[in-house]
C-alpha cells in the first residue's frame, strides 16, 4: 500500500468511528475537532472538572463532541476504534489495560500525519535546542521563498491547521516533537529528522534514561531510503536511534569531530558536504550550543540545496527566541541572562558553558524532574561564582552543588535576583537557567522568565539590552 493510500484509509476509518480523545489542552482540542469534522463520534475526556476547561474545549460541543471532565478513569477505552492521547497525559491504569486488550492508541502527531498533503515534513527532537532549531529552519525556508508551517511542541499543534476538504496553504511542515509526542507514532514519517542531543530528562515519566531516548528515537523508525537522519557525531545513543530506520545519516559536531558533515570552529560554521562556510561573527545567536543548532538546521535542509547567500542573509537576521539564553540587562559590569527555557540539567550546563563571561552566578531550581545534578555541579565547579536556589528542588540541587560552588537560598525570584547580584563581581554573568520545570512557583517558563527580568529591573539596573 502506498503512503497516500494508507493515509486515505486512515481518514476514511474515522467516519462513524467511536474515537476517544484523552486530555483537552491545545493538542487534544485540535485532535477532537479534526476527528469530529472527519465524521467520527468523539468523546473527549479530561482530568479537570468541566467548568475549568478552556473555552476552546467547550466549543467542541458545537461539533457534536461529548465532553467529560473530572477524571480519566474508570472508562472503557478498549471499547473504541481509536484513542488519541494528548502529550501532557502520562500513562495510567485504564489506558494501559486498554492497550493490553488491543486498543489502538495514537498521539496527535500521528493523527495529523494522516491528513497532511504530500509536502516535505521536517521533524526536530532532542533534550535541548529544539525550539531554536525549528524556528531557525522556518526562517531559512522563508528566506528560500517557501511557506512553512512551523509548530508541534512549539506553537500550535498541526491538527489545528488541517482541514477535511480545503487546501493546505503550506509547502513545508516543520515540527518540534517532544518525547511525549513521539511515544505513539506508529506510521508518522518525516523526510528529514533531527535528534539534536539527549540528556537525562522527564525521568518522572519514564522508567529510565533509555526509555526516554527510545521515545525520541521513534521518529526515525518509519524513515526509508532517500530520507535524512541528522544526529550529533559524538553521541552513540543518537546514532543508534537513527539507525532504527532506513534513512541516510548526516552528522554534525565540533571541529574535533573531523568526519562530521557539518561542523563549527571558533570562527565558522562549515558545510563539509558542499564546501560552504558561514562566519559565526555574522550570526547573532551566541555560544557553541547555538553553533550546533545552526549546524543541525543546515543539515536538515541540505537535501534542498539552498543558495549559500540566501542562508547567510537569513542567519545574520536570526536573533533567537525569548527566554533562551537572552542577554536582557546589564549593570555595574554584570550581565543578566534569561534562560528560563533551560528546564533540564543538560540545557543549564550548555548555557553555563556557552556564555562568554568567565564566571557565572546561577539562579536555578523549581520542580524536580528526578535526574542527577552531578553534571551541573561539574560545570559550576569550572565556571560558577555562586548558585542561588529556589523552589521545590532547591535542597536537592544544593546537596549536589555544595563543595563545587557557594550555595545560597531564596524564597522568591525577587530575592534570588538580589542575592545573585550581591554575589556577582564585575565581568560576571547572572544566569537564570533553572534545570527544572516551573510549575511549583510559576504558570510556565515564560512567566518565570518575565519574573526574572522584572526583578532585575526593580534593582534599578540602568540599561536594557
Amino acid at each position: 500500500m502506498t503512503a497516500d493510500a494508507f493515509k486515505l484509509k486512515q481518514r476514511e476509518s474515522l467516519r462513524g468511528a467511536r474515537v476517544v480523545v484523552v486530555g483537552l489542552g491545545k493538542s487534544g482540542v485540535a485532535a477532537a475537532s479534526l476527528c469530529a469534522r472527519a465524521g467520527a463520534n468523539v468523546i473527549a475526556i479530561d482530568g479537570q472538572p468541566l467548568e475549568r476547561l478552556s473555552s476552546e474545549a467547550h466549543a467542541l460541543a458545537s461539533l457534536g463532541v461529548e465532553l467529560r471532565g473530572g477524571g480519566l478513569e474508570p472508562f472503557d477505552y478498549a471499547n473504541s476504534q481509536l484513542v488519541i492521547v494528548s502529550p501532557g497525559v502520562p500513562p495510567f491504569g485504564a489506558l494501559r489495560d486498554a492497550e493490553l486488550r488491543g486498543a489502538r492508541v495514537v498521539g496527535e502527531i500521528e493523527l495529523a500525519s494522516w491528513f497532511l498533503p504530500p509536502v516535505p515534513v521536517l521533524a526536530v527532537t532532542g533534550s535541548n535546542g529544539k525550539s531554536t532549531t525549528v524556528t531557525l529552519v522556518g526562517e531559512l525556508l522563508r528566506a528560500m521563498g517557501r511557506t512553512p508551517f512551523v509548530g508541534g511542541n512549539l506553537g500550535d499543534p498541526p491538527c489545528a491547521f488541517l482541514s477535511i476538504d480545503e487546501g493546505f496553504p503550506y509547502d513545508f511542515v516543520v515540527l518540534e516533537v517532544s518525547s511525549f509526542q513521539a511515544e505513539r507514532v506508529p506510521s508518522f514519517r518525516a523526510e528529514s529528522t533531527a535528534l539534536l542531543n539527549v540528556s537525562p530528562n522527564h525521568l518522572d515519566r519514564y522508567d529510565d534514561f533509555a526509555g526516554y531516548v527510545r521515545a525520541k528515537g521513534n521518529l526515525f523508525q518509519n524513515q526509508v531510503a532517500g530520507d535524512l537522519a541528522v544526529v550529533p557525531a559524538d553521541d552513540h545513543r543518537c546514532v543508534n536511534e537513527a539507525r532504527r530506520g532506513g534513512a541516510r545519516l548526516i552528522s554534525f559536531g565540533s571541529a574535533a569531530d573531523a568526519n562530521a558533515d557539518f561542523i563549527f570552529t571558533p570562527t565558522q560554521i562549515v558545510d563539509q558536504l558542499r564546501g560552504l562556510t558561514f562566519s559565526r561573527e555574522a550570526i547573532p545567536i551566541p555560544g557553541d550550543h547555538n553553533a550546533l543548532n545552526v549546524c543541525a538546521a543546515l543539515a536538515l535542509l541540505s537535501p534542498w540545496q539552498p543558495d549559500a547567500e540566501v542562508l547567510r542573509r537569513a542567519l545574520a537576521e536570526f536573533k533567537g527566541l525569548p527566554h533562551r539564553i537572552v542577554k536582557v540587562l546589564s549593570h555595574g559590569g554584570v550581565n543578566f541572562y534569561d534562560d528560563s527555557k533551560g528546564t533540564n540539567v543538560g540545557a543549564t550546563v550548555a548555557a553555563i558553558r556557552g556564555l562568554p563571561e568567565t564566571k557565572v552566578v546561577l539562579i536555578a531550581g523549581g520542580r524536580d524532574k528526578l535526574g542527577s545534578y552531578e553534571p551541573l555541579a561539574k560545570a559550576m565547579a569550572e565556571r560558577g561564582r555562586a548558585a542561588v536556589l529556589i523552589g521545590e528542588a532547591a535542597e536537592k540541587i544544593g546537596e549536589a552543588l555544595r563543595g563545587a560552588v557557594t550555595v545560597l537560598q531564596a524564597a522568591s525570584m525577587e530575592e534570588a535576583v538580589e542575592r545573585a547580584f550581591e554575589a556577582a563581581l564585575p565581568g560576571d554573568a547572572v544566569l537564570l537557567s533553572p534545570a527544572c520545570s516551573s510549575f511549583d512557583m510559576f504558570r510556565d517558563y515564560k512567566h518565570r522568565g518575565d519574573a526574572f527580568v522584572e526583578a532585575a529591573a526593580r534593582l534599578g539596573l540602568d540599561r536594557l539590552i
